[in-house]
């Protein structure tokens, strides 16, 4: 199915209007993309995922695409990245769903979980698995690392990141794309200085992009990029600092709907989200799938394998 093809809608929630790709019938699945991506990360699922008999929900998630994108960086804490997803499934007329995530997606997903336990039914949860980690507003600052860079801290900055990834949208997001995969020669953390820029230095990207990405794909990037800028989406990094404080009553409980995670063998993150003690932090944790040699975008890097996974667990939710 093209573009052209897509049923998108724009739904009313938690006081913003999120543009959405909306198809089929029956109990509802809302799939949440993370950075730097839009509801077209899940452009091989959303089909397969109809098939198997869901009412799929795509959004461009707040501050991303066709999505409003509110001002201030506090717009972007972690209560209302969740209330807009359990929104949607208010507007749609439902009163459960299950949720599909990556990325920062993923981060979102959880506490959608955690906010709205007895409305998600279940959860497929790629790449990036759920920790609350009271080092993480340190991890955004750049005393932790010294002389070192981290991107997190480096995010920090209001417009600094912006500036240098919208001097060259097509190169720079086709680096941030390629870089995150298994087909870069290294996808682990490389170390450079604290003064760095977040793309530079980088290993040279060859000519051709891999076989889950096309240059008509990047092209979509670019145009929802060209319309957001990177800013909104950046203020989710922002507001990593403030996850803990806007959510003290969620110290210590554990993610209850079941849940089903996947990750690539050279994502990454695993280096400083550790999926080590995964099932202490779920109440119902399926499964642990590696997905041998891919990166982190599981969803165009391993489209079927993820897709058959997905299908296979969901069936006993619908």
């Amino acid at each position: 199915m093209s573009l052209r093809d897509r049923n998108f809608e724009y739904i009313e929630t938690n006081g913003i209007r999120l543009r959405c790709v909306v198809e089929g019938d029956g109990p509802l699945l809302i799939l949440m993309h993370g950075f730097p991506q839009c509801w077209y990360l899940w452009r091989f699922q959303i089909d397969p995922l109809v098939a198997a008999g869901w009412r799929v929900v795509v959004p461009d998630q707040r501050g991303y695409g066709g999505s409003d994108c509110p001002p201030n960086i506090d717009d972007y804490g972690i209560r209302d990245l969740a209330a807009d997803i359990d929104g949607l499934a208010t507007a749609l007329g439902y009163d459960e769903y299950a949720l599909m995530t990556h990325d920062w997606g993923a981060i979102a997903g959880h506490y959608v979980a955690l906010l709205y336990p007895d409305r998600v039914r279940a959860l497929v949860n790629l790449s990036v698995p759920y920790l609350r980690d009271p080092s993480w507003p340190a991890m955004c600052k750049q005393e932790t690392f010294g002389d070192d860079f981290f991107y997190w801290a480096h995010f920090q900055k209001p417009g600094v990141v912006e500036a240098e990834l919208e001097a060259d949208l097509r190169h720079n997001l086709r680096a941030m794309i390629w870089g995150g995969s298994g087909d870069a020669p290294d996808a682990e953390m490389t170390a450079k200085p604290k003064d760095s820029k977040f793309l530079e230095p980088m290993q040279p990207m060859p000519e051709t992009l891999p076989s889950w990405i096309t240059e008509d794909d990047l092209d979509y990037y670019v145009e929802q990029y060209a319309r957001t800028g990177f800013g909104p989406s950046v203020n989710w990094y922002r507001n990593l600092p403030r996850i803990h404080t806007l959510t003290p009553e969620l110290e210590g409980v554990r993610i209850k709907p079941p849940t089903y995670f996947m990750q690539g063998t050279k994502d990454a993150v695993q280096h400083f989200i550790p999926t080590e003690g995964l099932a202490d932090r779920h109440e119902d944790l399926r499964a642990i799938v590696p997905v041998e040699g891919a990166g982190h975008w599981l969803p165009m890097e391993a489209a079927d394998t993820v897709t058959e996974h997905a299908i296979r667990f969901l069936a006993e939710f619908k």
